[in-house]
């Protein structure tokens, strides 16, 4: 492999370098790839990052994929990639190896990562933590615990 030039083609397919120890997202649909940029922060990541969109999938059509050199994720990252990406996997590396795969789920209870959508709900106007029931996880549909506005993917906002 070129060091000089880690990404090379062969065979009319773009090699990446392999990450020692990080983080693989796999399996995001293409329409949601920026958006679990966005939501993890990884615009401002100091760490080497590697994204691919569009690629060819079996299950997906298309997909997206990000790789993390030296990051990890607690549950609340992992959920937050669970409510706008469903079918993204997670590959844990260590050494070169994958030695752990998650599949995200969509929690049923999620707490202090999106905002309610109604303007006059306590959480947007006195310090409190947003706590939400999930109803729906197919369409995503979610209650807010003290206004009971239904929020949905469509009008979904991260705190």
């Amino acid at each position: 492999m070129n060091r000089k030039n880690p990404e090379i083609m062969k065979d009319k397919q773009l090699i990446v370098t392999a990450i020692k120890d990080g983080t693989v997202i796999d399996h995001i649909p293409s329409e949601s790839l920026f958006q679990v940029i966005s939501i993890l922060g990884l615009d401002k990541l100091s760490k080497l990052v590697t994204f691919g969109n569009n690629l060819e999938s079996k299950k997906l059509k298309t997909k997206g994929i990000i790789k993390l050199s030296e990051v990890f994720f607690d549950s609340s990252d992992i959920n937050r990639i669970a409510l706008v990406a469903p079918s993204a996997k997670l590959n844990i590396i260590r050494n070169y190896e994958v030695v752990e795969k998650v599949k995200v789920e969509i929690p049923d209870y999620v707490e202090g990562i999106i905002k309610c959508v109604n303007p006059k709900c306590i959480t947007n106007n006195e310090t409190v933590r947003t706590k939400f029931y999930v109803i729906s996880k197919e369409d995503l549909q979610l209650k807010c615990h003290y206004c009971e506005k239904i929020t949905t993917r469509d009008n979904l906002d991260m705190t």
